[in-house]
């Protein structure tokens, strides 16, 4: 037996509730590879499924956590043996498949990645789905054109788990790097991961008539969405590109194709659940190269399974900073 957070549904009220309980190897759902988890992590879509379930919850009761890394215990699939180190990001695992806030899982062999060389499973989970989608959005920036010393690039919910790695990569890199926060105590952090410029949420979040305002990003990682982004979309230098990554501000986008047809703006959907392979490998390798160590400890917030329910709950607010590392046998 071995601990899981376990998230169970009321019936008759439909209330959820979730605590660490004890469950076996023949609990877990069927599939290829077992998995000793060391550490797994906290994003928004845990939030919603430690809770409520937000719609992505298909069946109860359910173990959630989309990320884990950890070492494989059994493998009947060719790719990976027992002692082999793995990470597991999105494929909806934590979703409609059982997740990694469990001290053992199972998955499809084709939803594992090697741990890249260079990382541990505890920096690995540091990064996360929230880190790899921002590598993602650095990737596709520069696939269209981002170089450094081509001007400020805007990371908005510069704070959060996306915008905390995306702020260090790109000051890694050489870029000039503005972050947007609602949080004006977080301005330190962001400076000590390389931010030179912070940007007032007010200053950005609402819409303006005018459609087009001065060029001033060279590049923008955006986890906001919503009034944010319409804004944003009007400031890019010509050619610029905005990295889509998330909707904290709201899924509409109140925007005119202007920006598009005058200033050849480029609009990237980044998304990490369904990455290929290949992307994901390419991704992982880069991470490990281009993502300061020391900036990535400065962004852990440690935890335990126990923390879970209130860490689901803080992080649907917006009060969670930086990158929450739980150690699942803690």
């Amino acid at each position: 037996m071995f601990n899981a957070l376990v998230v169970e549904k009321d019936e008759e009220s439909g209330k959820t509730s979730a605590a660490v309980k004890q469950i076996g190897l023949d609990d877990l759902p069927e599939a290829e590879v077992t998995v000793a988890v060391d550490y797994s992590t906290v994003n928004y879509k845990d939030g919603l499924c430690i809770g409520p379930g937000g719609g992505l919850v298909r069946k109860y009761p359910h173990v959630p956590g989309i990320d884990f890394a950890g070492t494989v215990e059994e493998s009947s699939d060719d790719r990976y043996k027992p002692g082999d180190k793995v990470v597991l990001t999105g494929w909806r695992v934590g979703e409609a498949h059982w997740g990694g806030y469990s001290q053992k899982v199972r998955a499809k062999a084709d939803w594992l990645v090697p741990l890249p060389e260079g990382l541990t499973t505890r920096q690995a989970m540091a990064v996360g789905t929230a880190g790899f989608t921002a590598m993602l959005a650095v990737m596709a920036l520069e696939d269209h054109g981002l170089v450094p010393g081509h001007g400020p690039v805007l990371v908005t919910g510069a704070a959060g788990g996306v915008g905390s790695v995306a702020t260090a990569i790109l000051a890694n890199l050489g870029h000039e790097v503005a972050g947007v926060t609602g949080r004006p105590e977080t301005a330190d952090y962001l400076k000590s991961l390389g931010a030179t410029q912070i940007v007032a949420r007010e200053e950005i979040n609402e819409t303006v008539k005018r459609p087009l305002e001065a060029e001033t990003w060279a590049g923008c990682v955006d986890a906001v969405g919503g009034d944010m982004l319409a804004r944003v979309l009007g400031q890019m230098k010509y050619g610029a590109s905005v990295a889509a990554v998330g909707l904290a501000g709201g899924a509409g986008l109140p925007a005119t194709v202007i920006p598009f047809l005058l200033r050849g703006v480029n609009l990237l959907g980044i998304d990490s659940v369904m990455q290929p392979y290949q992307n994901r490998l390419r991704a992982w390798e880069r991470i490990a190269r281009d993502l300061p160590m020391d900036k990535l400890e400065a962004m852990i917030v440690p935890a335990t399974l126990g923390d879970l329910p209130g860490l689901g709950r803080d992080i649907l607010k917006g009060q969670v900073k930086g990158r929450v590392v739980v150690d699942v046998n803690a």
